[in-house]
């Protein structure tokens, strides 16, 4: 188990590899697990130094006990305000939108404004049905970020969007299921088990597969790119892996890692 941060008391981010699965947890459970201007900062350093670990395939972010995030602590919300959409969370946002390993988002509970946030900015959206989604910056006479709302729009459709910024009211996690903010609910028992499943399910498929995989889904891979990610196949020897692995009936051995750097 490896911690980051300080006393566990304290507003912070903590991290724990198992196998090939990184967990970020937020925890500052006196706040559900609001995200403070220094776990804003945190979060991208600690995704730098994941990232390039080759033992880590997945990885989950979640909260504290039975909260995920109820979004920014209003004591930093004048920090936030002034930088606008260059501001600390926008950029924390932004960093794991581009983490190259797939991330999922473990929901229990409030996941509102910045925790939304956060989990929009994860691959996929696993919640308990206790959860509890909500965008509140109309109650409270803001702007949400433009990143934040494109991304946002982009996962769930334009009436939809414009229907949780209007209104800032919560909804459930079947409706966010219906949406498409959630992409399952489980009961709250089943979360964990369930999470934990994926990632192992996606952490035995090919690294090259799922990396060109969210590259192109995410449209950040341009004509040379994807021409690059079909070279990989052809020199890699992935391909020859999984179809021998099925011949054989047998488990892939798949052994292609990202280059350092890339």
């Amino acid at each position: 188990m490896a911690r980051e941060g300080a006393d566990v008391s304290d507003a912070e981010l903590t991290v724990e590899v198992t196998g090939p699965v990184a967990t970020v947890v937020i925890h500052n459970p006196a706040r559900r697990n609001a995200m403070t201007a220094a776990m804003w900062r945190q979060l991208p350093e600690l995704l730098d130094r994941l990232e390039p670990d080759p033992g880590v395939r997945a990885l989950v972010l979640t909260g504290a006990g039975d909260a995920f995030c109820a979004g920014a602590d209003l004591g930093d919300l004048a920090e936030l305000l002034d930088a606008g959409d260059a501001s600390i969370a926008v950029a924390a946002e932004e960093r794991l939108a581009r983490f190259a390993k797939p991330t999922v988002a473990a929901i229990r509970g409030a996941c509102v404004g910045g925790g939304c946030q956060l989990a929009v900015a994860c691959d996929l959206r696993i919640a308990a049905d206790d959860a509890r989604f909500g965008v509140p910056p109309a109650r409270l006479g803001l702007v949400y970020p433009a990143p934040t709302t494109r991304r946002l729009t982009r996962l769930v459709g334009p009436s939809a969007a414009k229907h949780l910024l209007f209104t800032a009211e919560l909804i459930d996690a079947e409706r966010a299921l219906r949406i498409g903010l959630a992409d399952e609910v489980l009961p709250v028992d089943r979360l964990a088990a369930r999470v934990d499943d994926l990632t192992a399910a996606i952490a035995q498929r090919s690294a090259l597969s799922v990396a060109a995989a969210k590259e192109i889904v995410d449209d950040r891979a341009g004509p040379a790119r994807i021409a690059w990610w079909h070279r990989k196949v052809a020199t890699s020897g992935e391909a020859r892996e999984g179809v021998a692995a099925v011949a054989e009936r047998r488990t892939p051995r798949f052994a292609w890692r990202p280059p350092a750097g890339d």
